[in-house]
């Protein structure tokens, strides 16, 4: 068995990120514009998160679907990798488009990834390294070869713009990464994941789900908007963040002293700098960029991980550890040993070749729609015969697109 000088160890299967991309909206929100809209200061709002703006999607066209679609396709370019052969999409998220069909399965459809599965996760903050820990286990178990994990979130039209100790926290971003299996010892050394449930309501939105439907009166009182006790959520982030790092490097047989980078879920600077203190984690071995996103959820670590690697704090054989924090309650740590120098040169025809597939995908997605409208119009008796063969056409033209 091989372990650290590089060479294969035979018969095992290893999952390494390859790719990684991210997507924001246009508009930037200030901490000087929220003071226009809600009894707030810049100095309030820096000296108690960190936060000094976030992006929002104004467009009422962008949604978490289309972010996490961006995400996605620079995820993909980084990796040359082509969309024709991913095996599976996961979607973290909190604000999908809809309660069903999955963000993920739109994505795909958006992407023209015929031949993946694809679904949502919901673990709220932490549910990107949830992906993760997901993915590690899909692809060492010989189930998937390549993995697309996405982290999408449009949390802004969960917020009461009323509501100061929500409304500046917040952000909307998108952020992925492609994991794919390899015989190459590194990527995914170890994984936690955690919950409490007891403390579901400390960070919720109450109203929407089938507890509570939608009325006139939830809507009323506000119920379909993020609600949260910041002080206990607080002291949860603080002790959590801490247990379940050590525990993660306690599984990949290390300690603090091994990690070479930390990417912690950004959701606030105070609960980041009090959990890496008791870590006794240096600050240069901890990226934060919350400063100009605010929290952004599911996609905050995975824009991080961008960040950082476009700053050249990740290189090969670093000790990177990823966690995070959020409603449930939950937590999640993943360690992981880089392996990828960064991004890579893909020649420009490739790149081309990837956005006329993109094309064909939208071209394809319309053509199916269309098929399922004519199947459905074909219900009387004289057209029932012509409708079983053209039925059988379409299915066959199906099939023949998705080989």
């Amino acid at each position: 068995m091989a372990g650290s000088n590089g060479l294969h160890s035979f018969g095992r299967r290893y999952a390494h990120i390859t790719g990684w991309g991210k997507a924001l909206p246009d508009r930037i929100v200030t901490n000087q514009e929220l003071e226009q809209i809600v009894d707030t200061t810049d100095e309030w709002i820096r000296s108690r998160t960190g936060i000094q703006q976030r992006y929002i999607a104004v467009d009422p066209r962008e949604n978490a679907v289309t972010l996490g679609t961006r995400a996605a396709m620079a995820a993909l370019d980084v990796a040359d990798f082509p969309v024709s052969k991913l095996d599976l999409i996961i979607c973290a998220t909190s604000s999908p488009a809809h309660i069903f069909p999955s963000t993920g399965s739109l994505i795909q459809d958006a992407l023209g990834a015929a031949r993946a599965g694809a679904f949502d996760l919901s673990a709220a903050c932490s549910g990107f390294v949830y992906a993760i820990s997901i993915a590690n286990s899909m692809i060492v178990a010989g189930q998937a070869e390549s993995v697309l994990i996405i982290g999408t979130e449009v949390l802004s039209r969960l917020l009461d713009w009323s509501d100061r100790n929500t409304c500046v926290l917040f952000g909307d971003g998108a952020g992925a990464v492609l994991m794919q299996a390899s015989p190459v010892p590194g990527g995914v050394l170890s994984t936690v994941l955690g919950s409490d449930g007891s403390g579901g309501d400390l960070l919720a939105v109450p109203a929407g789900g089938s507890s509570i439907p939608a009325t006139l009166e939830t809507v009323a009182s506000g119920q379909h908007f993020i609600k949260m006790d910041g002080k206990a959520v607080f002291r949860f982030a603080t002790r959590v963040m801490v247990e379940a790092t050590r525990e993660a490097l306690d599984k990949a047989g290390m300690g603090i002293g091994d990690v070479d980078l930390m990417i912690p879920h950004q959701a606030n600077e105070r609960i980041i700098r009090s959990s890496m203190k008791q870590l006794d984690l240096p600050d240069d071995k901890v990226f934060i960029n919350l400063y100009n996103y605010g929290n952004t959820s599911t996609a905050s670590i995975p824009i991080a991980l961008c960040e950082a690697i476009e700053q050249g704090r990740l290189h090969p054989n670093d000790n990177l550890v990823m966690v995070g924090f959020g409603a449930g309650l939950t937590w999640a740590a993943t360690t992981v040993k880089w392996a990828v120098p960064g991004a890579r040169e893909v020649p420009r025809w490739r790149y081309s070749q990837r956005q006329a597939t993109y094309s064909l995908a939208r071209v394809r997605s319309r053509l199916l729609r269309y098929s399922r409208q004519v199947e459905n119009s074909l219900t009387s008796e004289e057209g029932d015969a012509l409708g079983d063969v053209l039925a059988q056409r379409i299915e066959g033209w199906r099939k023949t697109r998705e080989e």
